[in-house]
């Protein structure tokens, strides 16, 4: 059963994911305008988010509903009230009433809802936060540095939650990301888009070495709020009894309205957050673009659809599976993405990146080995525990 969960997250994420990256590629490139004048590219990187978290909290909505238990209040079913059976029996004797086999149910009480929304609400904020940063790094560094950044969230993940949350992983857990952090980054360096990238930045003086370096600072703040997220989830899951799509729920409701509110202020130019010199709020240049370019809306709706969609099953794995199985995930979709370019397009590969490829499909190997020997391991605990008791 869990191997077939796996499989159907891992096929959810990637089916999702690679259409929600064909349409945010077609959001980064110019869109036609209506009355002739030059195209314009759609730089609302606030309004993007805020649109994706409105469609992840409704598509998260209807999921819950649809699997709601029978007799589960509307709380329970969103995860802030948990009832827990208890037997009527007071320090071990019977209730006054003698209904000795009878049972009692304790809720959760507020303080603990209170704790949980605002752990809710403190993730919202750091992806919101965190965002803006991935979107202003491209303004700086070329696509394929980005994505070799992006290769190695993995370290910070397990960073995070060593440093952070005092949390230790298991032996193999370390080599994994070694080997699948490595792997991706040979593929990546021995590319030629990344060498052909790497000798434009190169060829553009001292000016573009500065640009390159505040990218560079941009990705890592992004890269370091990624791994707190990522942490600050996996701790939620382990602190209190939510699904992944009761987390994925409030999250993106409190990471809506956040978005929204900042969108509808009349912001004067802040680096990352509002670029626009216009002081204006971004709701409305955001309209007047979609306005002014129809043609933005289609991608904008399917980015915001497909990563909707997608977003059940990454809440899904990370309930059931963790951050870093999750990251991995997310890493390996790039490396099929670009094994698939080569397949399509007939691209050439170099020794050094069949090199990375192997890397990474090795350490993906050690993990689902690692995890047979585990799930098997299980089964013989609870088939020795079964024989004991038919025993007795």
């Amino acid at each position: 059963m869990a191997i077939l969960r796996l499989a159907s997250c891992v096929g959810g994420v990637y089916s999702m994911f690679l259409i929600w990256a064909i349409a945010q590629e077609r959001l980064s490139v110019p869109f036609p305008a209506m009355d002739g004048s030059e195209p314009a590219k759609f730089k609302s990187a606030l309004v993007m988010g805020m649109c994706q978290s409105a469609l992840s909290a409704l598509s998260s909505f209807i999921y819950i509903i649809i699997r709601r238990k029978p007799g589960q209040t509307f709380m329970q079913a969103l995860g802030l009230d948990h009832a827990e059976q208890k037997t009527g029996k007071v320090n071990g004797h019977a209730k006054p009433n003698g209904t000795a086999n009878s049972s009692s149910k304790s809720h959760s009480s507020p303080s603990h809802t209170r704790a949980l929304l605002w752990e809710y609400f403190r993730t919202s904020l750091l992806i919101t936060a965190a965002a803006p940063f991935g979107f202003a790094a491209l303004s700086h560094i070329s696509y394929p540095t980005m994505v070799l950044g992006k290769s190695c969230k993995l370290v910070p993940v397990m960073l995070v939650g060593v440093l952070w949350h005092g949390r230790r992983f298991a032996p193999h857990k370390y080599i994994v990301v070694a080997m699948v952090t490595a792997g991706i980054t040979l593929f990546m360096f021995f590319g030629a888009d990344s060498a052909s990238a790497a000798s434009k930045h190169a060829s553009k003086g001292s000016n573009a070495g500065g640009s390159s370096l505040i990218g560079l600072l941009y990705l890592f703040i992004n890269l370091g709020l990624d791994g707190v997220i990522n942490s600050t989830q996996d701790e939620i899951f382990s602190q209190h009894k939510v699904t992944g799509q009761q987390m994925m729920f409030f999250i993106n409701v409190f990471g809506a309205l956040i978005s929204a509110f900042i969108a509808a202020l009349p912001l004067p130019y802040i680096p990352v957050l509002h670029p626009s010199h216009v002081q204006e709020a971004e709701l409305l240049i955001a309209f007047k673009f979609i306005q002014s370019h129809p043609g933005v809306i289609k991608p904008l709706a399917q980015f915001a659809f497909t990563g909707s969609l997608g977003q059940l099953f990454i809440f899904e794995t990370l309930q059931h599976f963790g951050s870093l199985t999750l990251v991995m995930i997310t890493l390996t979709r790039k490396m099929f993405t670009m094994i698939l370019s080569v397949i399509v397009y007939n691209h050439a590969l170099t020794p050094g990146q069949w090199i990375g490829a192997g890397t990474v499909f090795a350490g993906i190997s050690v993990e689902a080995w690692v995890k047979r020997n585990e799930i098997h391991a299980k089964r013989v605990i609870q088939e020795k525990e079964k024989a004991r008791i038919k025993q007795l």
